[in-house]
């Protein structure tokens, strides 16, 4: 039998699959799951438990960027400007948003 709180999570948390590499996507605020203006601007934390991952990956997660701040040279469509699978992945559920990596190199 499955506890409650593990079909309830108490903070937002996916399981992800990325290049074949699993990790745990997650964010410590509760307001995720049940305010929408918590959406706004907030922090995502990514652990895969791989010895090259010696840190926590943080991830600042904008939804309300305006497209005149994106970089102009920026041509998403181009093959040689290619996105990491983690921010795609994340564009699942906010399509639009600007990831910030805080410095840390993007993953996958």
């Amino acid at each position: 039998q499955v506890c409650p709180g593990l079909r309830t999570p108490q903070v937002p948390i996916w399981l992800c699959s990325l290049c074949g590499r699993d990790g745990v996507l997650f964010s410590t605020n509760s307001l995720l799951l049940s305010d929408w203006r918590a959406e706004r601007v907030f922090q995502l934390y990514f652990y895969s438990g791989q010895r090259e991952q010696t840190n926590t990956t943080h991830l600042t997660i904008d939804t309300h960027s305006h497209h005149w701040e994106k970089d102009q040279s920026e041509d998403s469509s181009s093959p040689r400007k290619r996105r990491p699978s983690m921010e795609m992945a994340i564009r699942t559920k906010w399509a639009s948003a600007t990831i910030s990596w805080n410095g840390t190199d993007p993953i996958f």
